[in-house]
């Protein structure tokens, strides 16, 4: 997926029908926290693409501690349905958000820090 320039990732449903617009679409909660968990997997840690992420999904959230997403990110079967799996916004970004945090306080602990910053 491409990161967009707010920060945030996302794809539409229509990549399906469109094999251009594969990775490409507005940025979405869910999808960012999809994102942000591969990088941070695969070792990523410290990058901008990363830092970016994290910010979208914290100047995404709402005060009320929930996220906003629209679109659909759930293939029920491609060009039949799709899905739209209500709590995809806000579990997948807690998790991103707590492997993130979960990995800098064992930066910290060995003394080698870099959070994101805004």
């Amino acid at each position: 997926m491409v990161q967009n320039s707010d920060g945030g990732w996302g794809e539409t449903c229509g990549s399906y029908d469109d094999p251009a617009t594969r990775g490409i679409g507005p940025s979405t909660p869910s999808q960012t926290a999809w994102a942000v968990m591969g990088l941070l997997a695969a070792g990523d840690t410290r990058s901008e693409s990363i830092q970016r992420g994290i910010l979208y999904l914290l100047e995404q959230q709402g005060a009320d501690g929930h996220w906003e997403e629209d679109q659909y990110t759930g293939t029920g079967f491609p060009r039949v349905f799709y899905l739209a799996y209500h709590l995809y916004r806000d579990y997948f970004p807690l998790i991103a958000l707590s492997t993130y945090a979960k990995e800098f306080s064992t930066l910290e602990q060995e003394g080698s820090v870099g959070y994101a910053r805004g």
